[in-house]
Protein backbone atom coordinates (compact mmCIF):
# COMPACT_ATOMS: atom_id res chain seq x y z
CA UNK A 1 0.00 0.00 0.00
CA UNK A 2 2.97 2.10 0.84
CA UNK A 3 4.17 1.59 -2.59
CA UNK A 4 1.13 2.33 -4.05
CA UNK A 5 0.67 5.44 -2.44
CA UNK A 6 4.29 6.71 -3.11
CA UNK A 7 3.68 5.61 -6.84
CA UNK A 8 0.34 7.55 -7.14
CA UNK A 9 2.15 10.61 -4.89
CA UNK A 10 4.83 10.63 -7.59
CA UNK A 11 2.48 10.59 -10.78
CA UNK A 12 1.06 13.60 -8.87
CA UNK A 13 4.25 15.72 -8.58
CA UNK A 14 5.01 15.52 -12.57
CA UNK A 15 1.65 17.44 -13.22
CA UNK A 16 2.57 20.31 -11.22
CA UNK A 17 4.34 23.64 -12.15
CA UNK A 18 7.90 23.81 -10.37
CA UNK A 19 6.88 26.88 -8.28
CA UNK A 20 3.63 25.32 -7.06
CA UNK A 21 5.52 21.96 -6.49
CA UNK A 22 8.14 23.40 -4.06
CA UNK A 23 5.15 25.37 -2.18
CA UNK A 24 3.21 22.08 -2.23
CA UNK A 25 5.64 19.97 -0.55
CA UNK A 26 7.14 22.86 1.69
CA UNK A 27 3.78 22.57 3.56
CA UNK A 28 4.37 18.75 4.06
CA UNK A 29 7.98 19.22 4.97
CA UNK A 30 9.10 18.07 8.60
CA UNK A 31 11.45 21.26 8.69
CA UNK A 32 11.55 22.96 11.73
CA UNK A 33 8.82 25.71 11.42
CA UNK A 34 5.98 23.18 9.90
CA UNK A 35 6.88 20.60 12.73
CA UNK A 36 6.48 23.68 15.47
CA UNK A 37 3.24 24.25 13.73
CA UNK A 38 1.97 20.67 12.70
CA UNK A 39 4.20 17.94 13.85
CA UNK A 40 2.00 14.97 13.68
CA UNK A 41 0.87 15.78 10.25
CA UNK A 42 3.97 16.64 8.49
CA UNK A 43 4.98 13.89 10.63
CA UNK A 44 2.91 11.91 8.10
CA UNK A 45 2.55 13.58 5.24
CA UNK A 46 6.50 13.89 4.42
CA UNK A 47 6.42 9.88 4.40
CA UNK A 48 3.81 10.07 1.49
CA UNK A 49 6.29 11.61 -1.04
CA UNK A 50 9.68 10.67 -2.62
CA UNK A 51 12.27 13.93 -2.29
CA UNK A 52 14.17 13.14 -5.84
CA UNK A 53 10.73 12.42 -7.48
CA UNK A 54 11.70 9.40 -8.78
CA UNK A 55 9.44 5.92 -8.06
CA UNK A 56 10.96 3.13 -9.73
CA UNK A 57 14.58 3.07 -8.01
CA UNK A 58 12.90 3.51 -4.99
CA UNK A 59 10.55 0.35 -5.92
CA UNK A 60 13.85 -1.53 -6.62
CA UNK A 61 14.66 -0.74 -2.88
CA UNK A 62 11.47 -1.01 -1.35
CA UNK A 63 11.42 -4.77 -2.86
CA UNK A 64 14.87 -5.26 -1.97
CA UNK A 65 14.80 -4.30 1.72
CA UNK A 66 11.46 -3.25 3.19
CA UNK A 67 9.63 -5.97 1.60
CA UNK A 68 12.12 -8.64 2.71
CA UNK A 69 11.70 -6.52 6.12
CA UNK A 70 8.16 -7.22 6.06
CA UNK A 71 8.04 -11.07 5.06
CA UNK A 72 10.52 -11.74 8.44
CA UNK A 73 9.13 -8.73 10.92
CA UNK A 74 5.59 -9.34 10.19
CA UNK A 75 3.61 -6.05 9.21
CA UNK A 76 3.16 -4.22 12.35
CA UNK A 77 7.03 -4.61 13.77
CA UNK A 78 8.25 -3.44 10.08
CA UNK A 79 6.10 -0.54 10.44
CA UNK A 80 7.51 0.18 14.28
CA UNK A 81 10.87 0.18 12.57
CA UNK A 82 10.12 2.47 9.82
CA UNK A 83 7.88 4.79 11.85
CA UNK A 84 10.91 4.49 14.51
CA UNK A 85 14.13 5.99 12.46
CA UNK A 86 11.49 8.10 10.28
CA UNK A 87 10.53 10.24 13.34
CA UNK A 88 13.33 10.00 15.75
CA UNK A 89 15.83 10.81 13.43
CA UNK A 90 13.61 13.66 11.49
CA UNK A 91 13.29 15.26 15.30
CA UNK A 92 16.75 14.59 16.39
CA UNK A 93 18.58 16.33 13.18
CA UNK A 94 15.99 18.92 13.53
CA UNK A 95 16.64 19.92 16.33
CA UNK A 96 20.31 19.83 15.54
CA UNK A 97 19.85 22.11 12.67
CA UNK A 98 18.06 24.26 14.83
CA UNK A 99 20.85 24.21 17.70
CA UNK A 100 23.11 25.40 14.52
CA UNK A 101 21.10 28.05 13.26
CA UNK A 102 20.66 29.56 17.03
CA UNK A 103 24.84 29.03 17.20
CA UNK A 104 25.28 31.25 13.68
CA UNK A 105 26.44 28.00 12.03
CA UNK A 106 23.29 27.85 9.72
CA UNK A 107 21.23 30.69 8.33
CA UNK A 108 17.98 31.35 9.43
CA UNK A 109 16.05 30.86 6.29
CA UNK A 110 16.88 27.02 7.28
CA UNK A 111 14.20 26.84 9.36
CA UNK A 112 12.00 26.96 6.22
CA UNK A 113 14.19 23.84 4.53
CA UNK A 114 12.49 21.17 1.95
CA UNK A 115 12.61 17.81 3.55
CA UNK A 116 10.30 15.29 3.00
CA UNK A 117 10.59 11.54 1.79
CA UNK A 118 11.55 8.00 3.08
CA UNK A 119 15.08 7.86 3.04
CA UNK A 120 15.10 7.48 7.11
CA UNK A 121 12.68 4.65 7.14
CA UNK A 122 14.69 2.90 4.34
CA UNK A 123 18.00 3.44 6.51
CA UNK A 124 16.42 2.06 9.43
CA UNK A 125 15.20 -0.97 7.84
CA UNK A 126 18.78 -1.52 6.04
CA UNK A 127 19.90 -1.78 9.41
CA UNK A 128 17.61 -3.43 11.28
CA UNK A 129 17.90 -6.18 8.64
CA UNK A 130 21.48 -7.04 9.81
CA UNK A 131 20.39 -8.89 12.23
CA UNK A 132 18.46 -11.52 9.91
CA UNK A 133 22.27 -12.51 8.74
CA UNK A 134 24.21 -15.03 10.61
CA UNK A 135 27.20 -13.80 12.06
CA UNK A 136 30.19 -14.05 10.64
CA UNK A 137 28.39 -12.63 7.50
CA UNK A 138 26.55 -9.67 9.29
CA UNK A 139 29.96 -7.81 9.70
CA UNK A 140 30.77 -7.28 6.00
CA UNK A 141 27.14 -5.95 5.54
CA UNK A 142 27.79 -3.97 8.51
CA UNK A 143 30.75 -2.62 7.37
CA UNK A 144 29.30 -2.00 4.04
CA UNK A 145 26.03 -0.24 6.13
CA UNK A 146 27.99 2.63 7.94
CA UNK A 147 30.72 2.57 5.40
CA UNK A 148 27.69 4.02 3.14
CA UNK A 149 26.58 6.41 5.63
CA UNK A 150 29.60 7.85 7.32
CA UNK A 151 31.00 8.65 4.16
CA UNK A 152 28.02 11.61 3.24
CA UNK A 153 28.09 12.43 6.86
CA UNK A 154 31.85 13.19 7.16
CA UNK A 155 32.07 15.17 4.30
CA UNK A 156 28.85 16.46 3.97
CA UNK A 157 27.90 16.87 7.46
CA UNK A 158 24.14 18.43 6.67
CA UNK A 159 21.01 17.75 8.96
CA UNK A 160 19.97 15.06 6.19
CA UNK A 161 23.19 13.30 6.40
CA UNK A 162 23.10 13.61 10.31
CA UNK A 163 19.65 12.39 9.98
CA UNK A 164 20.26 8.88 7.69
CA UNK A 165 23.28 8.00 10.33
CA UNK A 166 20.69 8.45 12.91
CA UNK A 167 18.71 6.13 10.89
CA UNK A 168 20.99 3.65 10.71
CA UNK A 169 21.23 4.14 14.80
CA UNK A 170 17.52 3.65 15.70
CA UNK A 171 17.11 0.51 13.42
CA UNK A 172 20.06 -1.67 14.95
CA UNK A 173 18.37 -0.23 17.74
CA UNK A 174 15.25 -2.16 16.92
CA UNK A 175 16.72 -5.08 18.13
CA UNK A 176 13.96 -6.55 20.64
CA UNK A 177 11.74 -6.37 17.61
CA UNK A 178 13.69 -9.03 15.68
CA UNK A 179 14.79 -11.57 19.08
CA UNK A 180 11.79 -14.04 18.60
CA UNK A 181 11.72 -13.99 14.53
CA UNK A 182 13.16 -17.65 14.15
CA UNK A 183 16.78 -18.73 12.76
CA UNK A 184 19.43 -16.01 11.00
CA UNK A 185 20.02 -16.36 7.41
CA UNK A 186 23.32 -18.36 6.65
CA UNK A 187 24.35 -17.66 3.30
CA UNK A 188 26.51 -20.61 3.30
CA UNK A 189 24.15 -22.96 3.59
CA UNK A 190 21.84 -20.95 1.61
CA UNK A 191 25.44 -21.91 -1.34
CA UNK A 192 25.77 -25.38 0.24
CA UNK A 193 22.15 -26.13 -0.65
CA UNK A 194 22.42 -25.05 -3.97
CA UNK A 195 25.24 -27.12 -4.66
CA UNK A 196 23.52 -29.75 -3.73
CA UNK A 197 20.50 -29.29 -5.36
CA UNK A 198 23.05 -28.75 -8.93
CA UNK A 199 24.25 -31.99 -8.49
CA UNK A 200 21.59 -33.83 -8.15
Amino acid sequence: MWLLILFLTTVALHHMSPDFEEDFLRQRSTNIHELSQNPVRVLITSAMWIDSGHWLPYAFLYTVFHAQAERWLGTLRWLAVCAAAHVFATLISELALLKAIHDGHAPHSAVNTLDIGVSYALAGVVAVLAYRIAAPWRYPYLAALFAFYTVPLVAGRTFTDFGHFLSVLIGLACYPLVRSRGKAWNPKETLAALWVNVRA
